[in-house]
């Protein structure tokens, strides 16, 4: 439907056979990346996936790096503790994006008490609410649908009451994204 009339011919720019290749006239010339690009591109796609900026980062290796445990580990269940990522994970939200201007707009609360900042990070016991507006309610049910997704183990959620309970810390376990973090860690230690 978006492609045009020239798609119907053999001159369709979407159909080429070379169209597997990078785009410029020196496509032929890029090399494998090597030990810094590998990491850095672990430590971008970890960054996209959660939707945190640099400075907020370092912010999060910092705390993962004075803890007592294995940086890695705790970097990666900082991030998952975001509260933009739990009510993605809940399912009030159909993507990341959509949970931030949730939580953004008010539409969210934490233990009976409004929030407006993604990035504030869940404890063990927190329960997450859904505004008790008709607009909020509606605008969630719809996100879940006629069946609620499956929780995660350490999320526990009662799709009548629109409620979610942190049950348990994330673990490595629980990280979905396929990573490497010892990668990220050797990136940001540098």
């Amino acid at each position: 439907m978006l492609k045009g009339t020239r798609c119907e011919t053999a001159k369709c720019a979407m159909e080429r056979k070379w169209s597997s290749a990078p785009p410029g006239m020196h496509a032929w010339r890029r090399r494998k990346s090597g030990d810094y690009g590998v990491r850095l591109r672990e430590k971008q796609k970890v960054k996209r996936y959660y939707g945190v900026f640099e400075r907020q980062f370092k912010v999060y290796f910092a705390m993962a790096e004075r803890g007592k445990s294995n940086t890695g580990e705790a970097l990666m269940s900082l991030l998952e503790r975001r509260l933009d990522n739990v009510v993605y994970k809940l399912g009030f939200a159909p993507s990341h994006k959509a949970a931030r201007i949730a939580i953004t707009h008010g539409h969210i609360y934490v233990n009976g008490r409004r929030l407006n900042r993604p990035s504030y990070l869940v404890h063990q016991g927190d329960r997450i609410t859904v505004k008790p507006s008709e607009r909020s309610q509606k605008l969630v049910k719809a996100s879940l649908g006629e069946s609620p997704p499956p929780v995660q183990a350490w999320l526990q959620m009662d799709a009548q009451l629109l409620e979610g309970t942190v049950a348990a810390l994330p673990t490595r376990e629980d990280v979905q994204i396929p990573v490497e973090e010892q990668l990220i860690i050797e990136m940001c230690s540098r």
